[in-house]
């Protein structure tokens, strides 16, 4: 099987962030998402993985030189998701029977990819979506077993929500333009009135996109609230005495707290140094230098 990890957008609702790091590589429990991500696409047995980069393309292509299942695709312009996925048909394999597991890079989730493969092959469609319930996110129109199309209006009946993994044929790919930008959804839009797209549930799995900042705490928030101890401190990091830690939280590698600093639901990034006696809350902290 050969997948495409989407990696190369800008993140610009995760600023300033963003701004020293791209976000597939923002650390989840101190392991870069791109990681987390790679590693589940390769346990669904991806051999094959294409990772397109741009904005801060050189930390992408640091975190996977070391990777051999991956082709990194540098594109010098913004492509999209279907100009992106066009450009890397010259990756993949090109023969009817492997389709091309897709990803967005900046989602974390616990959805069974090898069951989607396994749809997309059994019902022979032209492309598979994973779907599920999500309001927040609900967009695309559903009858039976087929997408209908795709829309806007949140009160339009039989709306699911888009987790951004889809598996489809190269045949579709080809119909994309050529080194241009273009969303993949408007290519879904035209093929579904034809029937052509079919989907997957998968309302019972864990899916958290990582759009915000308040939405990458939560992440975190609901991978460590459960957990005894609920903070995870790396341990190279060095905290100070009487430093108090409540609810859940993160220090990463090199990490410095500083003497009676009280921090709650916080994720304190590798190398960041927090003076003693301050207290922080629902903060995302990085080094001054990243």
């Amino acid at each position: 099987m050969q997948a495409m990890l989407l990696a190369a957008g800008f993140g610009t609702r995760l600023r300033p962030y963003t701004l020293v790091r791209p976000k597939p590589l923002f650390p989840i429990c101190n392991i870069p998402l791109l990681h987390i991500l790679l590693d589940k696409l390769v346990d669904a047995g991806c051999d094959r993985i294409v990772v397109n980069c741009h904005y801060l393309a050189d930390q992408i292509k640091e975190a996977v030189e070391r990777r051999p299942e991956v082709i990194l695709q540098y594109e010098k312009e913004v492509l999209g998701t279907g100009g992106g996925l066009r450009k890397a048909l010259e990756h993949f394999q090109d023969q009817p029977d492997t389709p091309v597991l897709v990803m967005n890079g900046d989602i974390f989730h616990d959805i069974d990819l090898a069951h989607l493969i396994a749809k997309h092959v059994t019902a022979k469609n032209a492309v598979t979506m994973a779907l599920h319930h999500y309001p927040r996110f609900h967009s695309v129109q559903v009858q039976q077993d087929r997408v209908q199309g795709f829309t806007t209006d949140k009160e339009h009946e039989n709306l699911l929500a888009f987790t951004g993994i889809h598996v489809v044929n190269q045949e579709i790919l080809r119909q994309i333009p050529t080194a241009c930008f273009f969303h993949i959804i408007d290519l879904y839009q035209e093929i579904a009135t034809a029937g052509k797209i079919g989907y997957t549930r998968v309302d019972g799995s864990f899916w958290q996109d990582m759009g915000t900042p308040d939405d990458y705490l939560d992440l975190h928030r609901h991978l460590l609230a459960s957990q005894t101890p609920s903070w995870q401190v790396h341990e190279s990091a060095v905290v100070g005495k009487n430093v108090v830690l409540k609810d859940w939280g993160v220090i990463g590698p090199r990490a410095v707290i500083g003497e009676g600093t009280t921090l709650a639901r916080c994720v304190i990034w590798e190398d960041a140094e927090v003076a003693g006696g301050e207290e922080f809350a629902d903060k995302i902290i990085i080094s001054d230098t990243a």
